[in-house]
């Protein structure tokens, strides 16, 4: 059987790969699994320049987690308006913003005692 961590990662991974697909910016994981009162395991934040370009983000990132992880989002909010789209794992929420949006609600700071890790493409 596998450990629940092992799909945590691999979902992680197919979430940052959807987002690096199309081209979202500053991409942060945010560990949240040491703080108590939690409510999940990872965040994962980036912000994009238009809102068809949320848009394009998200569906990208439903697309490689549904083939790769085999996971589709618990819900989804957002994506009416694309300034701020929520997908929902579970164990891991994605934030995907417009910029201006992302340094007016600034997710990081408010969860500055966690562990937050800048992630790189690996494929440039």
């Amino acid at each position: 059987m596998k450990k629940k961590s092992d799909g945590t990662e691999v979902l992680l991974g197919s979430v940052i790969k959807g987002i690096f697909e199309k081209k979202g910016q500053n991409i942060l994981k945010i560990d949240l699994r040491k703080l108590e009162n939690r409510i999940t395991d990872y965040f994962v934040i980036c912000h994009a320049s238009s809102g068809t370009q949320v848009s394009a983000i998200c569906d990208s990132v439903d697309d490689i987690v549904r083939k790769e992880a085999g996971e589709k989002p618990l819900h989804i909010e957002g994506l009416d308006n694309c300034f701020w789209v929520l997908l929902d794992y579970g164990n891991v929420i994605v934030h995907v913003f417009l910029e201006e949006y992302r340094n007016f609600y600034s997710l990081e700071s408010l969860w500055a005692d966690a562990s937050i890790e800048a992630m790189e493409d690996k494929m440039q």
